[in-house]
């Protein structure tokens, strides 16, 4: 209430809250940060290049609005993950670090500048994600299906890779994207399902597990890929049945990275996992048949995406010899 008095006096703009369903929370506790997620700070011709082009186009990137620790890497390489349909999510995750509120019109242009900025920095592999839109009503599967479509035309040698919403409720949404024919379908679990209320709660993990096995029924030659964080409070038992679900949903490749917490008010980290742990869920998950699976402190979805998916075409390749 002091606040509203406060913003209804004052003369000056108020900026609005990033996550103002977060606002009111108390502050959670901050680990110190070990010594293996220290990263290079980003500054390179490139990264700035990268930024220019980004800045031209008008464009958000994932990069940016969830802050990813690898921004100056992945830049420096002139790999953005380009986030379509604006900067507001529709949801409020307890992990994320995109802006949570009432998104904009759709940009009927945005596709064409999404597929010139990838023309401009030559990507032989583009990630493109995108902001929860369930004001929508498709979720937003036909502005993916035209960005697909328009990077086809610009970049006709580049691979996409999608990373999209669970389209909860939003029937027909995915068969849209399938049919654009993206080289890979990325969704994201996140948690482990006993976490979803607390972490995930505008979600359903089954919905999202179905949604990555129908994409594979669809087209049975997509390359499927989901990840997890770590370091939330979910147990290893928790961690290896959800593998478990994964690899029955036929999903291809795998990614586990460290939890970072964005603000004091968003979920806290429970634990740092150490770099030796995940290479151990490395080999369990390579064991349960995941045809490539990436894990680190710093893994997240987009992280060397396309060495990644060189990495994984090899590994269809050999398993249909081997057999």
């Amino acid at each position: 209430m002091v606040v509203l008095i406060d913003q209804a006096l004052s003369s000056a703009p108020v900026a609005r809250p990033r996550h103002p369903e977060k606002a009111g929370r108390p502050d959670t506790p901050r680990l110190p940060k070990p010594a293996w997620l220290r990263v290079r700070a980003p500054g390179s011709v490139a990264f700035a290049e990268t930024m220019q082009i980004v800045a031209e186009q008008r464009l958000h990137t994932v990069c940016q609005e969830a802050g990813c620790p690898n921004i100056g890497e992945c830049w420096e390489k002139r790999h953005a993950t380009m986030m379509i349909m604006g900067a507001i999510c529709t949801r409020a995750c307890a992990f994320c670090n995109v802006a949570t509120g009432l998104p904009k019109a759709l940009d009927a242009a945005e596709p064409k500048r999404v597929a010139d900025a990838v023309a401009q920095l030559g990507l032989d592999h583009v990630v493109i994600t995108s902001v929860d839109r369930d004001d929508l009503a498709d979720g937003g599967a036909d502005h993916f299906a035209q960005t697909i479509t328009a990077i086809r035309q610009a970049q006709p040698t580049a691979t996409i890779e999608v990373l999209t919403p669970d389209f909860l409720r939003k029937d027909g949404a995915l068969e849209t994207v399938i049919a654009a024919q993206p080289d890979v379908f990325n969704h994201n679990l996140e948690t482990v399902p006993g976490l979803y209320p607390r972490i995930r709660p505008g979600a359903r993990y089954f919905h999202s597990l179905r949604l990555l096995q129908r994409a594979k029924e669809l087209d049975p030659q997509i390359f499927t890929k989901s990840g997890i964080m770590v370091g939330l409070g979910e147990t290893r038992d928790e961690i290896l049945q959800e593998l478990d679900d994964m690899r029955s949903a036929n999903v291809d490749f795998l990614t586990i990275g460290q939890y970072m917490q964005p603000t004091l008010k968003h979920a806290e980290i429970k634990r740092y996992v150490d770099p030796a742990e995940f290479e151990d869920l490395k080999t369990i998950g390579k064991a349960k048949g995941f045809l490539l699976v990436a894990a680190s402190p710093l893994t997240r979805s987009s992280y060397h995406a396309g060495d990644d998916f060189a990495r994984l075409r090899a590994a269809r390749r050999a398993a249909t010899q081997a057999r």
